[in-house]
């Protein structure tokens, strides 16, 4: 293990001194699972889809990982004013972004949200996601500084613009992700009654709207209600590959449900897992999760700064809710949403997404946040 001097204050000294190092090593053992994921599945995939490299996913997904672990780190790093600022300029730049998707993105499934280039997908959202979590916190905390500016209205416009952004892609799975982690924000920054009883009725009256408005929203909640009535080949085929793997799965390479099903490398990488590993691997990753999440929402919930208070919660809530979230679905607890497993399922918008919203979380959640970075900066 890496050690520094007492006298070293350099910058990689002093976040190695005061970073969460079992949380540190918890994601990375989760990074690691999600590459030994990708040489089940990718080859698969690679097949299926008609590529002539059948590592061609693991390769990427490899690639991806790096970068995404130097982002962890990288983020990790600053402190909460730094992060504050780096987050400002992610937000800014994401949303403009997913403006233009809106005019110019590559449509996917019915869908508008990625920016097509060099033969890559990048997706906004998931940039977006963290940075606003993080800047909501921070302006919710100014409330006690500030009392008497709107600090509230201008998170919750904020909050409600870039949500309009993801609905018209539409992505409503997104959105009510984003929601969730917002929600949590709020109500660790200290929410009235009255805050509490109108979002319970805004929210619930927009569920209604988007059941109303989106058929795939309706054609999904129906099928999960109703699944005799509908095709669900989907999750029928994840629940059969679940059943397959038993306690202790088929072995490493002997899933069949990942040559057959189109999402199995990303959407559906749970059931690849629980196909192959068995059920004692499925219960171990989600106890993994659960501790990353649990342990992280306990350590921001005792900081003293009411703004690494609550975007550290939120952004923890965020990373926790997604995978608690794809995992539902593969298990059919709760309606078919395409949403990734963090760190394991392919995409690099994915994984750079949830780097970003960790390595912020640790940033705001080090021991010693009153570290300035000025010192750094010649």
């Amino acid at each position: 293990m890496t050690s520094f001097a007492r006298s070293d204050r350099s910058l990689l000294a002093e976040w190695w001194r005061t970073v969460d190092k079992m949380m540190l090593t918890s994601l990375f053992l989760l990074m690691g699972v999600g590459l030994l994921v990708s040489l089940a599945a990718g080859p698969a995939a690679a097949d299926r889809i008609g590529f002539s490299d059948p590592y061609y996913f693991v390769y990427r997904q490899a690639a991806f990982m790096c970068m995404s672990a130097v982002l962890l780190v990288g983020a990790s790093i600053l402190t909460p004013p730094w992060a504050r600022r780096v987050a400002a300029l992610v937000f800014v730049t994401s949303f403009l972004l997913m403006a233009y998707v809106l005019l110019f993105g590559h449509e996917a499934k019915g869908a508008q949200r990625w920016i097509r280039l060099a033969g890559m997908t990048f997706q906004p959202s998931e940039m977006v996601k963290p940075s606003l979590i993080l800047l909501i916190g921070w302006l919710l905390a100014q409330r006690e500084h500030f009392p008497n500016a709107p600090w509230t209205l201008v998170a919750f416009v904020l909050f409600v613009a870039t949500l309009g952004l993801l609905l018209l892609q539409p992505d409503v799975g997104q959105s009510a992700l984003l929601t969730a982690g917002f929600l949590v924000t709020f109500f660790v920054s200290g929410i009235t009654l009255w805050w509490v009883l109108a979002l319970g009725l805004g929210f619930a009256a927009l569920g209604g709207g988007l059941f109303a408005l989106f058929p795939h929203v309706r054609h999904r909640v129906n099928a999960f209600l109703n699944p005799s009535d509908y095709d669900t080949y989907q999750v029928d085929t994840a629940r059969e590959a679940l059943e397959r793997g038993g306690l202790l799965g088929a072995g490493m390479g002997e899933g069949q449900i990942k040559h057959d099903l189109p999402d199995a490398h990303t959407d559906f990488i749970y059931s690849v897992i629980g196909e192959e590993f068995g059920l004692l691997v499925c219960l171990a990753l989600i106890i993994l999760f659960a501790l990353i999440t649990v342990r992280g929402i306990l350590t921001a919930s005792r900081h003293p700064d009411p703004y690494p208070r609550s975007a550290a919660a939120g952004l923890y809530a965020l990373f926790g809710l997604q995978a608690a979230i794809n995992i539902s679905v593969n298990i059919a607890l709760i309606p078919n949403k395409g949403m990734t497993l963090p760190f394991i399922s392919y995409g690099g918008s994915s994984l750079l997404g949830s780097a970003l919203t960790l390595g912020l979380a640790l940033a705001l959640t080090r021991r010693r946040p009153e570290i300035s970075m000025r010192r750094f900066i010649p």
